[in-house]
């Protein structure tokens, strides 16, 4: 991730490097978040950052698309292991 502006040390905006294919399933799902972001054509996804929860939750959601299947039933089954 590139930062490309900060108004403030929480608020971060970052362009981010997705998959072109998964862009715009990110951005919705960034929407459904309240995560503020813009996906326009032919341009990288800009995601502004403004607290920590949206941080974990924006890492979760590129979880989703960049981790490999292996990896993300390793870290569910991780979650679940550490509950019980």
């Amino acid at each position: 991730m590139k930062s490309f502006s900060s108004g403030s040390e929480i608020d971060q905006k970052y362009v981010v490097e997705v998959n072109w294919a998964d862009r715009w399933q990110v951005y919705q799902r960034l929407n459904e978040l309240d995560i503020p972001c813009c996906c326009e054509t032919n341009q990288p996804l800009q995601v502004e950052i403004a607290n920590p929860l949206a941080m974990v939750q924006f890492w979760c959601v590129m979880q989703r698309f960049l981790a490999c299947r292996p990896e993300l039933i390793q870290i569910l089954e991780n979650s679940w292991q550490s509950r019980y």
